[in-house]
């Protein structure tokens, strides 16, 4: 059994910061063997991928709206991947979900590259 959960969500000010983990555990798994993916939600709305991280930490992807503020990275042997989030808008305002998958391509954004997903943590931002 594989399990991802995620911490650190809250509500901040807009133009603050937050950071979230996502801590991996499993007697089967290997953290190192995953890439590992961000994606939130907001009310209403669909799943939207955030930020992906390659298997040793060497390639990232970001979305548009998150590229300059936000900052994917992982610890391997902490099992461990964390989201830096800086300079936070009202529109950030989601349910965080961290995701592992044993592909990172360029199609590290679709939903469907990811195998196993954590039950997601909140996130707001006040305007």
């Amino acid at each position: 059994q594989v399990q991802l959960v995620e911490s650190g969500g809250g509500l901040v000010q807009a133009g603050g910061s937050l950071r979230l983990s996502c801590a991996a555990s499993g007697r089967t798994f290997t953290f190192r063997s995953y890439a590992m993916g961000w994606f939130r939600q907001a009310p209403g709305k669909e799943r939207e991928f955030v930020a992906a991280i390659s298997w040793s930490g060497g390639s990232t992807y970001y979305a548009d709206s998150v590229k300059g503020r936000f900052t994917i990275s992982r610890v391997n042997a902490k099992n461990t991947v964390y989201l830096q989030m800086y300079s936070l808008k009202p529109e950030d305002t989601a349910v965080y979900y961290c995701a592992a998958g044993l592909r990172f391509t360029a199609a590290a954004g679709r939903p469907n590259e990811y195998d196993y997903w954590g039950q997601g943590t909140q996130v707001t931002v006040s305007s």
